[in-house]
């Protein structure tokens, strides 16, 4: 049986008490207080397909037990039965049951397993979606009867509010299905953001109503890295994909890329160029060479028709404007671009996220840069964090998933150096740039570029077991993570992969059960 604090993220505070396993049975059921009944029934699901048992889920009756008040801040109170007889854990049918109280933060909670039920409480939904993902770990993989859930008590919160992955839909295009695929995958690590690049040099893959040839000419066919990733969302598709992520906790944050990498959107609509000339279509891995014209206001009516129907679609905070590799924009273009560029996000009622070259004008204290080279320093992120910002930290020697794992590593690319699962886990945000303290940072993501992707598996390939790694970077206390536990951890965790259906890379580094 796994222990109590042998799940990934590493939880903040774990407290074993062995004699006090709960088996879940053929009568155990799933109890949710008012406003839990969506999350319970996450639950149950993973319950039935663990277990086979029908595990109900249940309103919360009259006279119900409620987690118990007070117990959120520490250990000084015994567990309910912690001291009682041991009983025989075959025995259990009693419920576990989902509630809510305060004091845990958006996202913590605190997970109790007795002997006679589990229960499970949070501040907001988003908690307890998050202490489900913990109890999903403590289950057999598909179909075994009987689980018994270790005992004691787990108290855990996030370090960092914003954690998540990356997955490029320019240079290949994922399929809707692909992507709710994906989203299954990393939510049960805690990510709790799925950043889509969206539009490149390559492709267009998001359809603008007003512009319909952005997505016939910039999603259809030879479209991405050497033409083998044509496709594109619908506006309704892409709402749809949101509606699935917000139902597993997932924030979508939609990117559009500029004013470079903006080639296919030229392609579509040559007025979009400085001279209004054709331009063709690329298919290769060159950056930099593609601009927005800044002192058209064309340009403008362009962008903000995107910004506003982006945003439109968009429920969550952030959107993202790229703003990376912007070599054939120039210096005083590029700021000229983002003076005017910056007020259109907060004018749709979004927070704009940008690459960190953003921080080369003096942004307002809402825009959040995310740092993402391999330099040691960089004084615009530090000068943006002076003046009140926050950071995602992306540095692409740590959390970039399309760089290979080692030298002959068949997919990827290796311009930041290779990344092996040691490396994704061994670093503290809080130290990684100077000036960039804990409370600058608003979090962490892994990206996935996809120029050398052709598939669902080669995504999974690439995404695990270092996404795993970089999930417990974010959530974790830096105090908790360790090396060798987490090599532990992450080795169960294989057959799960594999009855999920989630293809990953197994790496030497990991003792694989």
């Amino acid at each position: 049986m796994r222990g109590l604090g042998d799940v990934i993220p590493v939880p903040a505070r774990v407290r074993p008490v062995p004699a006090a396993a709960f088996t879940v049975g053929p009568g155990t059921a799933v109890r949710a207080a008012p406003g839990a009944a969506a999350v319970a029934d996450h639950l149950a699901e993973a319950l039935r397909a663990a277990t086979g048992y029908p595990a109900p889920v249940l309103g919360e009756a009259a006279g119900s037990p409620a987690p118990v008040p007070g117990e959120a801040a520490g250990f000084s109170r015994p567990l309910p039965g912690e001291a009682a007889r041991r009983p025989d854990p075959r025995r259990s049918e009693g419920e576990i049951r989902l509630g809510f109280e305060d004091g845990h933060g958006d996202e913590g909670y605190r997970l109790d397993v007795r002997a006679d039920a589990v229960t499970v409480a949070a501040q907001t939904p988003a908690g307890l979606f998050a202490a489900v993902q913990t109890l999903r770990q403590f289950l057999p993989v598909a179909g075994a009867g009987d689980a018994v859930l270790p005992g004691g008590r787990i108290e855990d919160r996030p370090r960092y509010a914003y954690r998540g992955a990356m997955l490029d839909l320019a240079r290949h295009f994922f399929t809707p299905d692909e992507v709710r695929s994906f989203i299954d995958a990393i939510a049960q690590f805690k990510i709790n953001h799925l950043h889509l690049h969206l539009t490149d040099d390559q492709g267009w893959r998001l359809e603008i109503a007003g512009w319909p040839r952005l997505t016939e000419v910039g999603g259809g066919p030879g479209t991405g890295v050497d033409g083998a990733g044509p496709g594109f969302l619908t506006a309704a598709g892409y709402a749809e994909l949101v509606a699935y992520a917000a139902d597993r906790f997932v924030t979508v944050v939609p990117e559009i890329d500029m004013p470079g990498h903006v080639n296919a959107a030229q392609v579509a609509y040559p007025e979009l160029t400085r001279d209004g000339a054709a331009v063709a279509p690329r298919h290769d891995r060159a950056v930099g060479y593609s601009s927005l014209c800044v002192d058209r206001e064309q340009t403008y009516a362009f962008v903000e028709d995107v910004i506003r129907e982006v945003a439109a679609l968009t429920p969550g905070l952030y959107l993202h404007i790229g703003g990376d590799e912007a070599d054939a924009t120039g210096a005083e273009a590029y700021r000229t671009f983002l003076h005017r560029v910056l007020p259109l996000v907060a004018k749709y009622g979004k927070r704009a996220i940008g690459w960190h070259e953003v921080a080369a004008v003096e942004l307002p204290d809402t825009v959040v840069p995310q740092f993402w080279r391999t330099a040691a320093d960089d004084a615009g992120v530090a000068r943006a964090v002076a003046g009140g910002c926050q950071v995602i930290m992306s540095p692409a020697d740590r959390t970039y998933l399309d760089m290979k794992y080692e030298a002959d590593s068949p997919l990827g690319l290796d311009w930041a150096g290779t990344l092996d699962v040691t490396r994704a886990y061994d670093w503290d945000p809080a130290t990684r740039l100077p000036g960039v303290g804990e409370r600058a940072v608003l979090g962490v993501e892994a990206p996935l570029w996809s120029e050398t992707l052709r598939s669902l598996t080669d995504a999974q390939t690439m995404t695990f077991p270092r996404l795993a790694a970089i999930a417990e970077v974010a959530w974790s206390p830096q105090a908790a993570r360790d090396w060798e536990s987490f090599r532990r951890r992450l080795a169960a965790f294989g057959p799960r992969w594999t009855a999920q259906g989630v293809t990953y890379h197994r790496s030497p580094e990991i003792p694989w059960a």
